[in-house]
């Protein structure tokens, strides 16, 4: 099968970013190169997504390959704009390009290609998951580059292991009243300093990396001399475990309850986008990936597991089927600044090599 090259997909998806279930342009694209490549395409899956299927001719396992397509929105000179930031469109280059080169390689059980829609949503997963297209599948693969600060250029880890995520709505209720009489209400600011000083205050174990901080807060009115009887706050809350996270929020809705009663006040706590689970990969599968990094950047390029605080709606997958046995690898292509700035760049020339670790472990499995 003719080879696609990586840099040429790259180039191309770059230039076309779109947001979470909006990727129209990216969805055709990749279900027309698929469908040329001789895979049976399902479009339209959980919204924007796009499915190519390879049997083979013996029995085998259901591998899933996935990549995510979404870009992300910024705001630049007072323009919206929409910049392929966190290196999508690189997961989509690799992975059609190791679709291209698997076209007549696959001799056991069945590849699927996802082409994911809405990550940084953080319901794109969900969203196929909804689809049940995923209740058969044995192995789910991935990957993601990876930033300057997380492992050296040149360098892969055979596993990601990302914390449990979610952000945190805090809603304050309190009384308004005129400012010259403060007696007679409940300033709901009052309450949003009480809830932060106990936010703060929570301690959970040191041992197990968590965090937990206030990344937005809006209270107050259009008229300065009046007592608000409203405030909300957004916390960015992050657990290397989902059971650390349980317990984070178990403390934080009792700390933000008995902070706003102190002031008289009432809080709720709500995670209206739920809890981005913490990894839970496959210790079998991630030695294989390793040995084929190996193969492919040698030894001396193989990173440890990374420990990353980050989330990646891809840990949906193994969460919703037990049965799955999940492996998410990451390429050290110096990203910098980092991840989600709008003048984040990388070496290009890690992508062939992370199509070729693809490429290895899919063989291993299916040819």
């Amino acid at each position: 099968m003719e080879k696609l090259d990586v840099m040429k997909l790259w180039d191309y998806l770059h230039s076309i970013p779109e947001l979470g279930f909006k990727e129209f342009k990216t969805a055709a694209f990749l279900a027309n190169e698929l469908e040329k490549l001789g895979y049976k395409v399902t479009r339209n899956v959980g919204g924007t997504g796009v499915i190519g299927e390879l049997s083979g001719t013996e029995e085998g396992p259901t591998i899933m390959l996935r990549a995510d397509m979404d870009a992300l929105p910024f705001v630049i000179d007072g323009k919206d704009e929409v910049i392929h930031a966190c290196g999508h469109d690189a997961h989509c280059a690799m992975v059609l390009a190791a679709a291209a080169i698997l076209a007549d390689k696959i001799k056991r059980g069945k590849l699927l290609i996802l082409f994911q829609p809405g990550e940084e949503t953080l319901k794109g997963a969900l969203a196929v998951i909804a689809t049940g297209l995923m209740d058969k599948v044995d192995i789910a693969m991935g990957l993601h580059i990876r930033p300057i600060q997380d492992i050296p250029n040149g360098t892969m880890t055979p596993a990601i292991c990302h914390g449990a995520s979610t952000f945190a709505q805090v809603k304050i209720l309190g009384k308004g009243c005129h400012g010259s009489r403060p007696h007679l209400g409940v300033n709901a600011c009052d309450a949003v300093a009480a809830v932060i000083n106990a936010v703060n205050a929570i301690k959970l174990n040191p041992v197990l990396a968590w965090s937990c901080k206030v990344t937005n807060i809006k209270a107050g009115g259009a008229a300065p001399n009046i007592i608000p009887d409203k405030a909300a706050l957004v916390l960015d809350c992050r657990a290397q475990t989902n059971e650390v996270m349980t317990e984070m929020l178990d403390k934080l809705k009792m700390a933000i309850t008995n902070a706003a009663a102190s002031v008289g006040a009432t809080a709720t706590l709500d995670t209206p986008d739920g809890v981005i689970p913490a990894a839970n990969l496959d210790p079998e599968l991630t030695a294989e990936v390793a040995e084929c990094i190996k193969e492919v950047v040698g030894e001396n390029n193989l990173q440890p597991n990374l420990l990353n605080p980050g989330g990646d709606d891809f840990h949906y997958y193994a969460q919703h089927n037990p049965k799955l046995k999940a492996v998410f690898f990451g390429v050290g292509c110096a990203a910098e600044p980092g991840l989600h700035d709008s003048s984040m760049h990388f070496n290009h020339d890690m992508m062939p090599l992370g199509t070729e670790v693809l490429v290895k472990m899919l063989v291993k499995k299916l040819g």
